[in-house]
């Protein structure tokens, strides 16, 4: 794919919708041989509309598009409009607002939340990589200020018995990846034990619910915050810190406020880019693109 340098070009190198449709193509099957989204035959031809494709295989038979089991599918917008807002979400390093891509895009700020949800679900990553080598564990908590609620909406929150605040769990590898959880029913160990290879050294902080992993894995430093200990030789929980920084700056200066039903996506778009950070936005904006597999539709997205 074209290199490209700014959005500029972007805009003008995926202003035709048969360039978008090309691209998806090259990127869902790199190889050529393409697959049935339904009952996953390979016999598959491309229809002389050189829009559809249609399986071979005689019990299935179906008619379907290159967006057809991606996030793109049933969509109503131009797929060059989606590019953009990929590349958009992708290559600012907090991220874009629902509201200011709507202007961007030319679009409903209701229809651009939709994408950028749509989008995230594209970032989430697929599958988990255990962390090893050194790995730092930290929790932090995501939500607004008692004092900056109305004194209505303060008395509502307080009398559902909901705190406004919700635990975010962070774990990363030094020099390495990184991870989110929003923490439920699991408790700390859980995730930790979900995330990290037992051959790691763990390093957190003394929070009582990290007591016993020492057992677990190769080892577990501890460094005490309540004592004014950040550092003991190697051992800090200074990466991981600076992460929840940039994580939090993210959510207060570009989205302001997020719902915890919606938290864990933020999660996945910031982790997304934490992880791809050594790479160019061309680059990154294609390791997005080999990742549409897959639908989110608006009903779920809403379900209560």
């Amino acid at each position: 794919m074209k290199q490209f340098t700014n959005l500029a070009e972007v805009i003008e190198h995926f202003k035709r919708e048969e360039t978008c449709r090309d691209t998806i193509e090259k990127m869902r099957w790199p190889d050529g041989n393409i697959i049935c989204p339904k009952c996953g035959g390979e016999k598959c031809y491309r229809m002389g509309d050189m829009k559809h494709y249609k399986c071979r295989v005689k019990a299935c038979g179906t008619r379907f598009s290159v967006i057809r089991g991606t996030i793109f599918e049933n969509t109503k917008l131009p797929l060059n409009k989606w590019f953009i807002a990929m590349y958009l979400l992708t290559a600012h390093k907090k991220g874009i607002s629902s509201h200011q891509l709507a202007r961007d895009l030319g679009i409903s700020q209701k229809s651009s939340w939709f994408v950028l949800c749509r989008l995230r679900e594209m970032l989430r990553t697929k599958s988990v990589e255990l962390l090893d080598n050194i790995v730092e564990v930290d929790e932090t908590y995501v939500g607004g200020k008692w004092d900056n609620m109305s004194k209505d909406k303060r008395a509502k929150q307080r009398q559902s018995g909901k705190d406004n605040k919700v635990p975010v769990m962070g774990l990363i590898e030094r020099d390495g990846n990184v991870t989110l959880t929003v923490i439920g029913q699991d408790s700390f160990k859980d995730v930790v034990r979900r995330h990290v290879d037992p051959d790691a050294q763990l390093v957190t902080d003394s929070h009582l619910g990290y007591q016993g992993l020492a057992y677990e894995f190769a080892g577990h430093a501890t460094v005490n915050h309540n004592n004014n200990q950040f550092k003991d030789g190697i051992f800090h929980t200074n990466s991981i810190e600076g992460f929840f920084s940039h994580f939090k700056r993210t959510i207060f200066g570009i989205y302001h406020q997020v719902s915890p039903k919606h938290l864990h996506r933020y999660c996945d778009e910031s982790v997304f880019r934490y992880n791809t950070r050594k790479i160019k936005d061309t680059e990154r904006f294609v390791h997005a693109l080999k990742q549409t597999e897959g639908r989110l539709k608006w009903k779920d997205l809403t379900a209560k």
